[in-house]
C-alpha cells in the first residue's frame, strides 16, 4: 500500500527572501511547513551567509524547477580587500593577509573590465559540488583539497556601487554556475592584495526580481492558509519563456493519457517545447512533433482530474 504524503496539495512558487545564517534547505523546510505543503524544492542554493531571492517551488511546481537552474542571476556583494579566507567569505578563517595599495575608483574599474564577458573560474572547495559522491565542502572541512575543473562562465555586467579604499560594493549579473566568492577573490588577486566577500544578496534569478520577495517572518505573520497560499505565483511562471499552445478538451484527454494530439496550428519548430493550455488552464509542457501535432512532455497531475 502506497504511503500517503503528509500535508496539503499546495502548488505554486514562493519568492522567498532567505535570511542570513540559514541554509537554503532550512529556509525551504520552514516555508513548506508554514504552507503545510506536501512537497517543496528550491531552484539553486544560496550560501548560509547570503540573503535574498530563493524561489521555492511547491507541489506540481517542482516538476518545472529545472528551468530556473539555467537562469541568469543578479547579486549585490561587498568585497573586503587585504585578506583571503579559506571559504572566500567572512565566515572562513583568514589564510593570507596583504597590504592594500592606494587605490582609486579608476583602478578598480580597470580591473573590473577584465572580468566582464566570458571568464574562466575554478569552483571553490567550499561548495556543494560533488566529488565521488561527497560534497566538496565536506572534504574541505576535513582539510582535503580536490582538483576542480575550470568552468567557463559569463559576467554580463559588473557595476561598482561604492568604493572605500579597502572595500567596495558590486552589483553583478552573471550566468548560471558563477561563484561570486571566486569572482571577488580573483579581482582581489589582480588588484594585488587578495579579497573576500563580507555580504552577498541575490536580487534576481531568471524572470523574478526582488520586488516580489517575502521574508519568512512576514509569511508566518499571515493569518491563515488562504492568505499564505495567496502569496504564491502560479506554476506556469517557471516556463513563461516558452511559446504557448492552446488545445481543446479532446486533445487534452489524449495528452494526459500519454498520447500525441492534433492542434489547429503550431507556430513552433519541430522538437521544441511549448506550454500547453486548455480553456486557459495550464496543463503542462509538450514537444512539437509535427506541423499540427504535439506530444506530452511533462504534465500536471491535476490535468488528469
Amino acid at each position: 500500500m502506497a504511503r500517503r504524503r503528509r500535508g496539503l496539495p499546495v502548488n505554486g512558487v514562493l519568492l522567498l527572501d532567505k535570511p542570513k545564517g540559514a541554509s537554503s534547505n532550512h529556509a525551504l523546510q520552514r516555508a513548506r511547513r508554514m504552507l503545510q505543503a506536501q512537497k517543496a524544492g528550491h531552484t539553486g542554493t544560496l550560501d548560509p551567509m547570503a540573503t535574498g531571492l530563493l524561489p521555492v517551488c511547491l507541489g506540481e511546481a517542482t516538476k518545472f524547477s529545472a528551468h530556473l537552474l539555467e537562469a541568469d542571476k543578479v547579486y549585490r556583494t561587498r568585497v573586503q580587500l587585504g585578506a583571503v579566507t579559506d571559504t572566500g567569505d567572512a565566515e572562513g578563517e583568514v589564510v593570507e593577509r596583504c597590504e592594500v595599495p592606494v587605490l582609486e575608483v579608476a583602478d578598480v574599474e580597470r580591473v573590473l573590465e577584465q572580468f566582464r564577458g566570458e571568464i574562466d573560474q575554478v569552483p571553490p572547495m567550499y561548495s556543494a559540488l560533488k566529488h565521488q559522491g561527497r560534497k566538496l565542502y565536506e572534504l574541505a572541512r576535513e582539510g582535503k583539497t580536490i582538483e576542480r575543473a575550470v568552468r567557463r562562465v559569463t559576467v554580463y555586467d559588473a557595476r561598482l556601487l561604492a568604493f572605500e579604499g579597502d572595500a567596495f560594493e558590486l552589483e553583478v549579473r552573471v550566468s548560471k554556475g558563477t561563484y561570486i566568492r571566486t569572482l571577488a577573490e580573483d579581482i582581489g588577486r589582480v588588484l594585488g592584495c587578495g579579497a573576500h566577500i563580507t555580504a552577498l544578496r541575490r536580487l534576481a534569478t531568471g524572470p523574478f526580481g526582488s520586488e516580489g520577495m517575502l521574508a519568512l517572518d512576514a509569511l508566518e505573520a499571515l493569518s491563515g492558509q488562504r492568505e499564505r497560499e495567496a502569496t504564491l505565483l502560479p506554476v506556469d511562471v517557471l516556463v513563461a519563456h516558452l511559446p504557448r499552445l492552446d488545445v481543446n478538451e479532446a486533445a487534452r484527454q489524449r495528452l494526459v493519457h500519454g498520447q500525441a494530439a492534433n492542434v489547429d496550428s503550431v507556430d513552433v519548430p519541430r522538437g521544441e517545447m511549448a506550454r500547453l493550455y486548455c480553456d486557459e488552464a495550464f496543463i503542462g509542457l509538450g514537444v512539437v512533433t509535427g506541423p499540427q501535432e504535439v506530444a506530452p512532455k511533462r504534465l500536471l497531475n491535476t490535468a488528469a482530474e
